[in-house]
């Protein structure tokens, strides 16, 4: 049976402190909020001075982002219900004042924390720092709040990334976090970099080792507030809302969309059975909101846990993923490439580190002599030190496959109205794969490339110039390696 109330009407009059807003998922989040439930009284965001904007500039830039541009249309006083709260997560009070303390303590009956630090090579004192020391302060604070009626920990699925198969449960974290912050406290960065790998073993990197860290701390305030955590697989561009395609950052497959787009990345390790779990940030931001609706409507004693994932149904695997991507590569190619986008995919390590060299290394070294002949800073070397880091990072999540138990996430769609599941959809397996691969590519064309659609017929001119320049470039070294070959023949065979 659905709820007696909505979603929208669980919302009303209610008042919600958020961490993390202007990342990602945050704005998403903030913007589905005040579209999709546009009686809430306060959404609350701690927000800090960055790179030479005071937070009320960075708000109304926030503000400003494309992705308000449906309220702005629409319903453009929901912008009046944001509310900055200057802080910093990391601060002693969060970095607030006092008069903004009591009022959150007051008015607010939700909180969604979603800061973190998603970087996989953070140092390991700074990502600590983070995502666990940040975690203690946000818990604190709710402790406080006089009216709280569900604490929203927005974790991953891969917090637990040794374990083959995840289940939707708080599990025992490898080391206590306490210990943790307080070894970073004493430790100088000389010995931490030393002791880093052996003390995250067995996880690839500081990202899921500190998020399992900040679970083993939210699961120490179970029974003292109602809590639920959230585990998003892999965030990938909106599938419809705000804006079909829409993204703002570069990490995981953004990142290698980029580099294939623009002709720096030709082949990749991995093995054809590998479905990466990936999962629309606007499907995740749903799912959240209703985690959170249900949660508060049942008020369980223990913490309730969903992974947001699609545990391969419906999931292409890299194979299928880069036929799809390279039709949409020619169709809508980039302005600046430079070499004609191609990606081949190998299971062997040593192969792949052959074609690395005649592929990414070697195509950079002559770019680059070219540039320096011209008289132009060379880049290129550059370029793929940062992809091949990029890529060594990601080996572990690109060669291998995870089985994410997601029953309460599919339960969900079940729980709420016909009007609310359609609102707050999050059926990611009737996706069409092909349709959501050209928005993604087209989003980060334009948002992330700066490359409106008007810049279209001069890439397409370029795109045709770099595949006949391949072309030429290939008989060129298929006629010298037969050369080679024949001449190799002539002195052994000659005589």
């Amino acid at each position: 049976m659905a709820p007696s109330i909505s979603v929208a009407e669980y919302y009303a009059g209610k008042s919600i402190f958020i961490t993390g807003a202007t990342g990602f998922l945050g704005i998403v989040l903030v913007e589905k909020l005040l579209r999709s439930c546009p009686d809430l009284k306060t959404l609350y965001l701690l927000m800090r001075p960055k790179k030479g904007q005071s937070a009320e500039e960075r708000l109304q830039e926030y503000i400003n982002s494309v992705v308000f541009n449906r309220i702005h249309k629409e319903c453009p006083k929901n912008l009046h219900k944001l509310r900055l709260v200057p802080g910093d997560m990391l601060k002693e009070e969060l970095g607030m004042s006092i008069l903004d303390q009591e009022e959150v303590q007051r008015e607010c009956q939700i909180v969604f924390h979603c800061a973190a630090t998603v970087r996989f090579d953070m140092f390991i004192r700074e990502a600590v720092e983070m995502n666990v020391c940040g975690t203690v302060k946000i818990l604190k604070f709710a402790e406080t709040m006089q009216n709280l009626e569900v604490f929203l920990h927005m974790s991953t699925a891969y917090c637990h990334d040794y374990l083959d198969t995840l289940e939707e449960k708080m599990y025992t974290s490898k080391h206590n976090p306490h210990d943790i912050i307080n070894m970073m406290k004493w430790m100088d960065d000389d010995t931490l970099k030393t002791v880093e790998n052996k003390l995250i073993h067995p996880f690839p990197n500081t990202y899921t080792y500190t998020k399992e860290l900040s679970e083993s701390i939210v699961a120490e305030y179970s029974g003292k507030f109602t809590i639920a955590v959230a585990r998003p697989s892999i965030t990938t561009a909106c599938n419809q809302e705000p804006i079909p395609g829409w993204i703002n950052n570069i990490n995981g497959p953004t990142g290698l969309l980029i580099a294939k787009a623009k002709g720096v990345f030709h082949v990749m390790h991995t093995h054809p059975s590998v479905r990466p779990d990936l999962m629309p940030v606007d499907i995740v931001v749903n799912a959240t909101i209703l985690l959170t609706y249900l949660t508060g409507l049942e008020r369980p004693k223990d913490i309730r846990v969903c992974n947001i994932t699609n545990s391969a149904v419906n999931t292409l695997s890299y194979v299928e993923q880069a036929k799809l991507s390279q039709e949409v590569t020619v169709k809508y190619p980039f302005s600046f490439c430079v070499w004609y986008p191609s990606l081949i995919y190998t299971e062997s390590k040593l192969v792949y580190r052959i074609l690395a060299l005649f592929m990414h290394w070697l195509p950079a070294v002559f770019l680059d002599f070219l540039l320096i002949l011209f008289r132009q800073k060379p880049f290129m070397i550059k370029v793929q030190k940062r992809l091949h880091n990029g890529l060594e990072l990601l080996s572990h999540y690109m060669t291998g496959n995870w089985i994410f138990k997601h029953d309460s996430f599919i339960a969900m769609r079940h729980q709420v109205t016909p009007a609310d599941r359609e609102t707050f959809f999050t059926e990611y397996e009737i996706i069409d794969a092909k349709e959501y691969i050209n928005h993604y590519h087209l989003g980060v064309r334009e948002y992330m490339c700066k490359d409106p659609p008007t810049t279209l017929p001069k890439a397409r001119r370029l795109l045709t110039f770099l595949y006949y320049l391949q072309l030429t470039f290939n008989i060129i070294l298929v006629w010298w390696f037969l050369n080679f070959i024949y001449y190799i023949g002539m002195k052994i065979f000659g005589n």
